[in-house]
């Protein structure tokens, strides 16, 4: 089993930037794709960014030029620095983990509880 445990959310204005930050514990060896998805209420959930541990990486469209996705092998530790963020943005965001290689994460076998991200003035 792996555990992930997300931190970081919290409520900024727009244009602001957060930094989430998501640690993997337990049986880590089988992870090799870790990332986020988002989830606003009463839309679906979606891919927000993902990164293998050879550092491919993918992002949503409506994130590329604002957010970066990041990893420390070592620490086993993703990060996601969101920058430029809009009201839009505003969903809980959680942190999945794959045993495949692929950075759109669509399928995950591990997620995190979530961390709540609001974007208002």
């Amino acid at each position: 089993q792996v555990q992930l445990v997300e931190s970081g959310g919290g409520l900024v204005q727009p244009g602001g930037s957060l930094r989430l930050s998501c640690a993997a514990s337990g049986s880590i060896v089988s992870i090799n794709t870790m990332g986020w998805h988002r989830q606003a209420p009463g839309k679906q959930r979606e891919v927000v960014a993902g990164i293998t541990s050879r550092g491919r990486i993918n992002y949503a469209d409506s994130v590329k030029g604002r957010f970066t996705i990041s990893r420390d092998n070592a620490e086993n530790t993703v990060y996601l620095q969101m920058n430029n963020l809009k009201p839009e943005d505003s969903a809980v965001y959680y942190c999945v983990a794959a045993r495949g290689w692929d950075p759109r994460i669509y399928d995950y076998d591990y997620w995190g509880q979530g961390t709540q991200v609001t974007v208002s003035s």
